[in-house]
């Protein structure tokens, strides 16, 4: 017998909504989330050099400021110095640093600007760092939009200030013992959502699909593609550190993201068109809560919120299917689609009439039907793998 929870609804019981035995929820207040800091991270990761210059502070029992930016343009907070115009190099900034001023390193991390700078920032900007180190850098961030790296001598601790985001980097070996949590749990993820795709393949081939079915597909691929995206960000902050991560997360991630779209544009109520489109960018804008609730997804398909998605039947246009077809181009699979109306026109349709639609032809006439068997055989041996 399948796992799939939903076999229970044969007898009339009802699945609650979002129940999908998942144990833990993507964190939506991540910082990283803001691409300007995620991209300031990646400057400080493991592998770069200003990583390997920070490291060598925090070593020493040293403190550290360092502003990365456009020397000219922080020129106005300048107060003394030293002008030093020298090619980069973690060793000399590790010397530079055990001045009390802070450091101007220029925007692509090439040449150490300035050392020993006082630096003077308008004090009227609101600040919640009690440190005179971090207070600073705070407020040069938010005033000039500049990458600020603030090296705790006490806590030993580096913390990044850019615009209005503020981050403190852990320890590499906490942020890796975290992202193996989290690819565990995207091996969950991504092994549940293989058991409805399945499923979902199978009743498509049928043409005996209920709303219900798309909708525990479309929430399971969005799951899986945000706890993916969080194992990314924390790929960036690893730097190095995280290649065997990123060889995992692409062979557990796989083509996810590109079936959630297919199925969005395979069962939109309207259209395949820019009404899917839209609800795409609706669905990554939702809230975890959001996404438990049935009633919400199936307004974002263009169905009325209210309606059972148990009895409420619906066709698959095609789109997914047709592009697990091999050499078949994507605007082939829009036209077939478009021209046939469905997927079980297509499946029923002949070799002429398939020759009948733009781009096809004789040969791949023959190799969309070849493929539509070859994906049912396919899908049968899954389902029996399952049971």
């Amino acid at each position: 017998m399948e796992t799939d929870p939903r076999e229970t609804r044969e007898d009339g019981a009802e699945r609650p909504l979002g129940d999908l035995g998942f144990t833990r929820t993507p964190s939506e207040d991540d910082p990283r989330r803001n691409r300007d800091l995620l991209e300031a991270i990646a400057k400080v990761a493991p592998g770069t050099e200003l990583r390997q210059a920070v490291d060598d502070v925090i070593r020493s029992h040293e403190g550290a400021l360092i502003v990365v930016g456009d020397p000219n343009e922080l020129a106005f907070l300048y107060s003394g110095g030293i002008r030093l115009d020298a090619p980069f190099r973690p060793q000399l900034l590790y010397e530079l640093a055990k001045m009390d001023g802070a450091i101007i390193v220029d925007g692509p991390i090439r040449r150490l600007a300035w050392a020993n700078v006082q630096l003077m920032p308008d004090p009227t900007i609101p600040s919640d760092e009690t440190g005179t180190r971090h207070r600073t850098a705070e407020r040069v961030a938010k005033q000039t939009g500049a990458l600020v790296v603030s090296v705790s001598q006490q806590r030993e601790t580096v913390t990044i200030f850019v615009g209005q985001a503020r981050y403190q980097l852990d320890p590499v070996a906490d942020v890796l013992a975290k992202t193996n949590q989290a690819l565990g749990t995207l091996e969950t993820y991504r092994q549940r959502l293989e058991q409805v795709l399945t499923r979902l393949t199978a009743l498509e081939f049928q043409n005996a699909v209920v709303l219900d079915d798309v909708l525990v597909v479309l929430q399971r691929a969005e799951m899986t593609s945000r706890m993916a995206e969080r194992i990314t960000r924390d790929c960036v902050e690893l730097g190095s550190e995280g290649r065997l991560i990123r060889l995992q997360l692409e062979e557990l991630v796989g083509d996810v993201p590109v079936e959630r779209d297919a199925i969005v544009r395979d069962y939109h109520s309207e259209n395949a068109g820019d009404a899917a489109s839209a609800a795409l960018r609706a669905l990554r804008e939702l809230s975890y809560q959001e996404l438990l609730e049935f009633g919400r997804l199936a307004d974002l398909l263009g169905f009325e919120r209210n309606l059972n998605p148990l009895d409420h039947t619906v066709a698959s246009r095609g789109y997914r299917i047709l592009s697990h077809i091999p050499r078949l181009p994507e605007p082939v699979v829009r036209r077939v689609a478009v021209d046939l109306g469905s997927l079980d026109a297509v499946v029923r349709a002949s070799q002429r009439e398939l020759e009948a639609v733009e781009g096809v032809g004789a040969v791949r006439a023959r190799e969309i039907r070849e493929g539509l068997r070859r994906l049912q055989e396919h899908n049968l041996v899954d389902r029996y793998l399952q049971i």
